[in-house]
């Protein structure tokens, strides 16, 4: 970052030249896990390119695919942040809506964790165990039954007799989608629950994911439409509670957070460069192309993203936690020729 300044909060410099029919600002939309990254790369950008500082937003992945996806114009949102893949739903839409080519840009990886009030118990979880605890149904005995376990020792008793109660990221945020695939699917098969829901669903193996995602409905696994923020205040009003969080959201509140192993693993940067942490997911964000060229700095705004200065090891995005993509250059060479993803068959 020697070329680079940043400050506190980014003073918007006017635009080299702004077109008539569109706007002055690049719009940023999207992923609450992706956010600070994003803001900490528009507050730059403002700071040392001669265009505005970006709008930036949250309000979760799947709502701001969609908000990119309404249309093409200055009305509609140049990038949509997201911490899971882009669906072959979003794809289409935004195809039916005349937004026909859009970039797809990893720029890192993040890991989502567990993680309890800093004064509580230490907690080693396997996704078995969080399957155990927030599934619908569970096997027990040989048997597939309604889930009525209260402790965290009733599902395994290496782990402290503490209440259930975890909260869970809506389903409009991208961590939902990787929790659901890579924690509370992964644990449906490793504790056998799988099988037996295939085979009570006559080998359906797309009802039994179905069923290994189905979580309890008794107030013991809460879904959370906000934010992380929101997430910590809740785990701060209950001291029982777990929170399911971004890597780098954790990193940056460990005065208030103690964070639980995955199958042994503490999450940290280092384990999910090295592939050893089993909860990790790619970052990314989508750029509506046909902006390319009409909205001011979008093009500068990108390429700045993905640049060694911002993305790279060294970086102030690997400073605040991700985990710089060992894919970078490749990445930066797509971004810099404007390459649109292929179509989701």
């Amino acid at each position: 970052m020697n070329m680079f300044k940043i400050s506190a909060s980014a003073l918007a410099i006017a635009a080299a030249a702004t077109a008539a029919d569109a706007r002055d600002q690049v719009q940023v939309t999207g992923s609450s896990t992706v956010l600070p990254y994003s803001t900490i790369v528009a507050e730059a950008f403002g700071e040392n390119f001669d265009f505005p500082t970006p709008v930036v937003e949250g309000g979760g992945s799947g709502a701001g695919r969609k908000k990119m996806c309404e249309g093409v114009g200055p009305n509609t949102a140049d990038i949509a942040n997201s911490s899971s893949r882009i669906t072959k739903g979003d794809y289409e839409l935004c195809m039916s809506n005349g937004v026909t080519e859009i970039i797809e840009v990893r720029f890192g990886y993040d890991g989502i964790v567990f993680a309890s009030d800093v004064n509580g118990p230490e907690f080693a979880y396997t996704q078995a165990d969080i399957h155990g605890a927030l599934a619908a149904k569970v096997l027990k005995d040989g048997a597939l039954v309604d889930n009525t376990a209260k402790t965290w020792a009733d599902v395994n008793p290496a782990l402290p007799a503490q209440d259930i109660l975890v909260f869970v990221p809506g389903t409009k945020h991208g961590t939902r989608e990787v929790f659901d695939e890579k924690v509370i699917l992964q644990g449906c098969v490793d504790n056998g629950t799988f099988e037996a829901l295939k085979a009570a669903a006559n080998g359906d193996e797309d009802a039994a994911e179905e069923g290994c995602m189905a979580l309890r409905t008794d107030g013991l696994s809460v879904d959370i439409d906000g934010d992380y923020t929101e997430t910590l205040a809740r785990v701060d009003a209950n001291k029982n509670g777990i929170g399911v969080f971004g890597l780098s959201f954790y990193q940056n509140n460990t005065d208030k957070l103690r964070v639980a192993t995955m199958s042994g693993v503490i999450p940290t940067t280092e384990a999910i460069a090295a592939g050893d942490y089993p909860v990790s997911r790619p970052l990314y964000f989508y750029v509506k192309k046909a902006h390319l060229g009409v909205i001011p700095g979008l093009q500068e705004y990108i390429d700045f993203f993905v640049s060694d200065d911002m993305a790279g090891p060294d970086g102030p995005l690997a400073a605040y936690g991700l985990v710089s993509d060992p894919e970078l250059a490749a990445t930066q060479a797509m971004v810099a020729a404007g390459t649109p993803m292929a179509p989701i068959e």
